[in-house]
């Protein structure tokens, strides 16, 4: 079934809400793309209501914000919706208030978790862990900190003690740049799920527990701000953006700059296809 191909001028006027994902559709490594400093301006001065909805856990909203404006993109923390502030609901839901963590991140990923209740321990410690966040890919010196994480994790199992292993970001990769790519914190929380699976082959070992897009948590979020399922999620990653969506039951847009194409669809697909998010473009 062919896609149909729509202007973003066309979804303004089709849904009340707007839900924009940051990298591959506001932004990349570099700055913003073609047409989403003109589409913000406008949604704030017509008071179309839209949020962003962001996978990472590396930036408080406020900080966040801080960076669109200095790519002139006039974001509010307010319309900010992250996967690091879902942290404070599940921790609620867990009773994990006072537990000690490991945090991979960012200084920020820290504040999020100490702000859902987590006392965060280091490498100078000598207690096991009772969670293990995993948030960013940055913030750290890499294979030092992999390296102690993993032994620490490794060690606390063998002594037979209960882990939670979270990480909100489920994105394995992400546009460094119009046409380069990175890793995310997805892909380092993949990879000690697998080295947990090579230690331990024959016994139930702990996965990791997902919060970001394509889980619910996030668009319940979106819903709870907006007060309506009348909404559409315009997101460049198919297994992310598109089929959380489709999965809450809103509609979803493709827009052909980041990780995915029209070319890519599959079993997950979108309501529509986006070329870009510059305004006044006609569709034929």
């Amino acid at each position: 079934m062919k896609m149909k191909l729509v202007s973003i001028d066309q979804l303004i006027s089709l849904y009340p809400v707007l839900l924009f994902d940051s990298f591959g559709v506001l932004i990349h490594g570099q700055g913003p793309y073609p047409g989403a400093v003109e589409l913000i301006d406008y949604l704030n001065k017509t008071n179309h209501e839209y949020l962003v909805l962001t996978n990472t856990a590396a930036e408080l909203p406020e900080n966040l914000s801080a960076r669109f404006r200095a790519m002139k993109l006039q974001i509010p923390p307010e319309r900010i919706v992250t996967s690091g502030s879902l942290l404070r609901n599940y921790f609620a839901a867990h009773s994990l208030a006072g537990t000690k963590c490991i945090v991979l991140g960012t200084a920020d990923s820290e504040t999020y978790v100490r702000k859902a209740g987590g006392e965060i321990i280091d490498e100078k410690s000598n207690e096991y862990p009772d969670a293990v966040i995993v948030c960013d890919e940055s913030g750290y010196p890499f294979l030092p900190k992999i390296d102690w994480t993993i032994t620490t994790l490794i060690q606390a199992l063998e002594a037979g003690k209960s882990i939670h292993l979270v990480f909100p970001n489920p994105d394995l990769i992400y546009p460094s740049s119009q046409n380069g790519f990175g890793i995310t914190s997805g892909s380092i929380a993949v990879m000690i799920e697998q080295i947990l699976t090579v230690k331990f082959p024959d016994t139930s070992t702990p996965t990791f527990q997902r919060l970001g897009k394509p889980h619910r948590s996030i668009f319940e979020e979106a819903l709870q701000r907006s007060g309506t399922k009348n909404m559409i999620m315009i997101g460049d990653q198919l297994f992310t953006d598109i089929k959380g969506a489709n999965d809450f039951g809103i509609d979803s847009a493709l827009i052909e700059s980041g990780i995915n194409s029209g070319d890519d669809l599959g079993s997950v697909r979108p309501d529509y296809l986006l070329s870009s998010l510059r305004m006044g473009k006609n569709v034929d």
